[in-house]
């Protein structure tokens, strides 16, 4: 078997303004069987997808079976190491190159990989987000419980994820930003008392570990799952440092790329849990490496997935074929509750009473719809700016869908 084409696709599938792009890839051979892969969207959008067709001339000819020999090209090859846009677009290559194996197998990827380690993969809702400005922060808050309240009925969940990214800018005083968040993870706690696990994310918002521990501190006394990104991932010793000084399980890893990174952090004990991205860390070839090397050092897998529900099948792939598998994280978007997405798959994997099935078709066991993709070109998209009043770079207030 022989690549014979590679595309790629930047789509935006919402009917409405505002939202992020997704990015795929499709692998073709020479014997009719076509991989896909999805890449992150580190902002970039069009750069990952350009990416993606530069290597195509390193892959026409290539064996789509020799995927760690492929990988191995795309890094080495490449002279200096590559920063998220290029691990965004290898990720997409070595996903697609994945779903090839498991097409030609005849059976889901996590079959190709030891089999599943469990029968069913449970999993936590990122509570919604109301993004429209007209209304009130704390009139948001409440509609944003009420949604989650539903999500929480429909699909059974008994974990969920408070984002608290609205409460962190240095437009306000550290006591603000502290009662802002504590006083949302109270309502949360106190909506559903303790039937619900709530993990809490803090955004990556601050560069400041001190800062964080203070938040960490406000919002332990309501027992959170673990609390996540809890200060920016370019200083991996300072992360670990606030792993040291707090008593709540720490997650992180969504903004890593690749086995040495990943290295670093467990090295260090940076955190409780890991949350790699395979859309971005390297891909499925390098996301089995990271999970085994947590799982050497008693460290939990908690994949990111905000993605398509492409992203979320290969997650899903992934998540059954690890032991040390803990939670996965999924939106409204890519689990069948958003039409617009829905459009862009041959079909998509659904919680039942809070835990996703196992892919059950051959591959990732979803497929795209690429004449939807075609229609439905993408827009330019950035995840939005803020400054402070004194004309600093801030953070934005909200970044849906992360």
């Amino acid at each position: 078997m022989k690549i014979t084409d590679v595309k790629a696709y930047v789509c935006y599938p919402w009917s409405t303004p505002g939202k992020r792009n997704y990015i795929f890839c499709k692998i073709e051979t020479d014997e009719g069987i076509h991989g896909v892969g999805e890449a992150f969207e580190v902002c970039q959008d069009t750069s990952i997808a350009e990416t993606i067709l530069y290597y195509r001339e390193w892959l026409i000819g290539q064996d789509p079976l020799r995927s760690e020999h492929i990988w191995s090209m795309l890094t080495v090859f490449s002279r200096q190491p590559g920063g998220s846009i290029a691990y965004a677009a290898i990720s997409a290559i070595d996903n697609a190159l994945w779903d090839i194996k498991g097409k030609a197998a005849g059976m889901p990827v996590y079959k190709l990989v030891g089999g599943g380690t469990r029968d069913k993969l449970l999993c936590y809702t990122f509570t919604p987000y109301v993004l429209d400005d007209s209304v009130p922060d704390e009139k948001k808050c409440q509609m944003e419980l009420e949604m989650t309240a539903q999500l929480i009925e429909k699909m059974g969940y008994r974990h969920i994820k408070i984002g608290t990214a609205r409460a962190i800018s240095n437009e306000f005083t550290l006591g603000k930003q502290v009662k802002m968040i504590a006083e949302r993870v109270e309502l949360y706690r106190n909506y559903f008392g303790s039937d619900i696990d709530l993990c809490i994310d803090l955004s990556a918002k601050t560069y400041n570990p001190a800062r964080a521990v203070c938040m960490i501190e406000a919002i332990a006394p309501y027992h959170p799952f673990f609390v996540e990104e809890a200060i920016r991932p370019e200083n991996i010793a300072e992360m670990a440092k606030l792993h040291q000084r707090v008593n709540v399980p720490i997650a992180t890893g969504e903004n890593l790329i690749t086995k040495w990174q990943f290295n670093e952090l467990l090295e260090l004990d940076g955190a409780d849990i890991l949350q790699p991205d395979v859309l971005l860390c390297g891909g499925f070839t390098e996301l089995l490496k990271i999970s085994h090397m947590a799982e050497a050092r008693y460290r939990l897998m908690a994949p990111h997935n905000p993605f398509s529900p492409l992203g979320c099948a290969i997650n899903a792939n992934l998540c059954a074929s690890i032991p040390n598998f803990f939670i996965l994280e999924t939106h409204a978007h890519n689990i069948g509750q958003s039409e617009d997405c829905n459009r862009m798959v041959t079909n998509v994997l659904t919680p039942v009473d809070g835990y996703l099935p196992l892919p059950e078709n051959p591959g990732w066991g979803v497929d795209l719809d690429f004449d939807f993709l075609e229609k439905h070109p993408g827009q330019y998209w950035a995840r939005g700016f803020g400054y402070s009043s004194d004309g600093a770079v801030d953070c934005p207030a909200v970044m849906p869908n992360d």
